[in-house]
């Protein structure tokens, strides 16, 4: 299996080196990400479930895409190609903001991301990649929202951190 590489950031963003993705991880060391949200006329998002096959929050409930990109590529090419490798879909993406979160995740791994999250704009149906998601759904804000309250626990970390801040920006929209 091929090695992934992150690229490895300081606080402002300015890239400081690269590192094997899965020790970047372990170590947990700061390194850029992004998150995509697909959102469709009924301004609902679309959310995936992460197979069981991924080494961290396996079978939890995420945005419609994430990842990092990879060194010397730029992050809304990276976010493009992964939506595609994910879910099978070409949507044009809109920058909305970025965040810093440091998180610990199950088997002694950490997350200490600083990611860009976009957003994009679709009524297509997904074609999920099996490597990389077993379910999607379109779910309402509304009903989203009370699910993080009430089952956090099927969430992803990142999902939850990111949802308030996602909120106001749709409702802009």
């Amino acid at each position: 299996m091929e090695e992934e590489y992150v690229i490895l950031v300081n606080e402002k963003d300015e890239e400081v080196g690269k590192m094997e993705k899965l020790q970047a991880h372990q170590e947990g060391k700061l390194h850029r990400a992004f998150s995509i949200f697909i959102v469709n006329s009924k301004k609902e998002i679309l959310i995936q479930q992460r197979a069981a096959t991924k080494y961290h929050s396996a079978g939890l409930w995420s945005n419609t895409c994430c990842g990092h990109p990879r060194p010397s590529e730029i992050t809304k090419e990276a976010a493009l190609r992964r939506l595609n490798e994910e879910m099978g879909m070409i949507v044009e993406l809109k920058y909305l903001f970025q965040f810093t979160y440091l998180s610990k995740l199950e088997n002694n791994l950490t997350e200490h991301e600083l990611d860009h999250v976009f957003i994009g704009f679709s009524d297509e149906t997904p074609v999920g990649n099996p490597k990389e998601i077993s379910d999607w759904k379109y779910v309402k804000i509304e009903i989203l929202e009370n699910e993080l309250k009430t089952n956090s626990e099927k969430y992803t970390t990142w999902l939850k951190i990111v949802f308030g801040q996602l909120k106001k920006e749709i409702q802009f929209i």
